[in-house]
């Protein structure tokens, strides 16, 4: 009897390992032969001057993480989706590859776009990686598992930007606004006010003017602006909108009398060549800024400037590190999530999961993502236009560095709300915004 008994356990012992292999087995089997990635971005249109760049940088970066192995041993392939075609033809073509099989998406530029693409990634049950818009929207109070974003929102853009102002022009009585007239142009304007006034509640706003997305023509802000005459101009417009507003300012010599401030300047750097004078403040998205001074020497960055210069003749543009910043996020997301499944590959859930509680690097400072609404944490860089001798259009001077975490509201918090009652303005005075003279 012992011994029958004895076998009849050694007997269950060989089956349970038995079905522990054929279970690795069913789990290893699992892994795909690639990664599907759709990505969302302009590839037409204005906005095609910020968007056709990532895609560029896209294809760079895929290329060399599919030549270290992929993720996680599988290949990325990726998709991409024209923006430029509006928000209807978008989500038809979103949700035709999120039903064909892709597994991630990378979406979208515009604010509009991804306050319409985030509920519907949920309702998918797909991760979409927000990768490049700014609204605060598109997270705030909401509970989404499968939507992160791997970059800074507006209200962190727009705070830190204050910020700089106030330390290298502090003495300022007026200022103007001309944003874009979408979700973008009016959040930013809402945030950056809301943040000038816990500061400088004595600073009077002369005009707040909302063009057309897509205006060409911008001679009916610019008279309106000669004629008020306002210490600062801020605009949060970006692309093709942007360059021809600040081409058209310049040839009627409107940066003579005002302290322009571009919230997305440079991107348009290279392109605005001579046409944009020494002396106008620019931000960058996030500390993106291909002389970056803490990153410009790092021989990573500089093999990925070369590769970018050599595939489309330009230095890359924040939009360009804001996808780097997606890919590795999203590498570093499935690499957890293997990680946290014993070395399998995981589940979509699992990788959602993970992509909450990561730390990634693009060609600046660590990107984190530590919180419930997946919102990351992202620096920000400022500087103010100066002529050079190495390069054939503006490059930035008097640089400033704030950490995101000066500038972002607790989970929970409603950004205009928090920034009114509870943003403490001695944050100006942090020791951990650096300097570079």
């Amino acid at each position: 009897m012992m011994k029958q008994k004895l076998a009849r356990l050694l007997g269950a012992a060989v089956l349970a390992a038995s079905g522990a292999s054929v279970a690795s087995v069913a789990l290893a089997a699992d892994k795909p032969d690639e990664l599907k990635v759709g990505i969302t971005t302009y590839l037409s249109g204005p906005a095609s001057v910020f968007g056709v760049p990532a895609r560029d940088g896209a294809d760079i970066l895929i290329e060399e993480i599919n030549a270290q192995g992929g993720i996680g041993g599988v290949k990325v392939v990726p998709t991409y989706i024209d923006e430029g075609g509006g928000g209807e033809k978008l989500l038809s073509e979103y949700r035709r590859l999120v039903d064909n099989g892709t597994d991630v998406m990378l979406a979208s530029i515009s604010s509009g776009h991804c306050n319409i693409v985030a509920p519907v990634a949920e309702d998918l049950k797909v991760l979409n990686i927000l990768w490049d818009c700014g609204t605060q929207n598109a997270l705030e109070g909401k509970d989404y598992q499968y939507v992160v974003r791997t970059e800074a929102n507006a209200t962190i853009e727009m705070l830190a930007q204050v910020l700089y102002l106030l330390k290298v022009n502090p003495d300022f009585k007026t200022i103007a606004i001309v944003n874009q007239d979408y979700a973008w142009g009016r959040d930013s304007r809402d945030l950056f006010l809301a943040g000038l006034k816990r500061f400088r509640p004595d600073v009077k706003v002369v005009a707040e003017m909302f063009p057309k997305f897509g205006a060409a023509d911008f001679s009916t802000e610019i008279s309106r602006l000669q004629a008020l005459r306002p210490d600062v101009i801020l605009t949060t417009s970006w692309g093709g909108d942007l360059d021809n507003f600040v081409r058209q300012a310049n040839q009627r010599r409107l940066f003579d009398n005002s302290q322009f401030v571009l919230s997305l300047g440079e991107s348009s750097l290279e392109r605005l060549g001579d046409s944009l004078p020494e002396g106008v403040i620019i931000g960058a998205r996030g500390d993106h800024y291909f002389q970056h001074p803490e990153t410009k020497d790092d021989p990573a960055h500089q093999a990925f400037v070369k590769k970018f210069r050599e595939k489309t003749g330009s230095y890359p543009i924040y939009s360009v590190y804001h996808m780097a910043q997606a890919l590795n996020g999203l590498k570093a997301g499935y690499e957890k999530a293997m990680a946290d499944n014993g070395g399998n590959w995981p589940t979509k859930e699992q990788v959602a999961k993970a992509m909450h509680d990561i730390k990634f690097k693009g060609f600046g400072r660590e990107v984190v993502i530590d919180r419930s609404d997946g919102q990351a944490v992202e620096a920000q860089l400022f500087g103010v236009t100066k002529a050079s001798d190495q390069y054939p259009f503006k490059v930035l001077d008097n640089m400033m560095i704030i950490p995101g975490n000066l500038v972002l509201p607790p989970v929970g918090k409603n950004s205009l709300e928090w920034i009114e009652k509870e943003f403490n303005p001695d944050v100006i005075n942090d020791p951990g915004i650096v300097s570079f003279k």
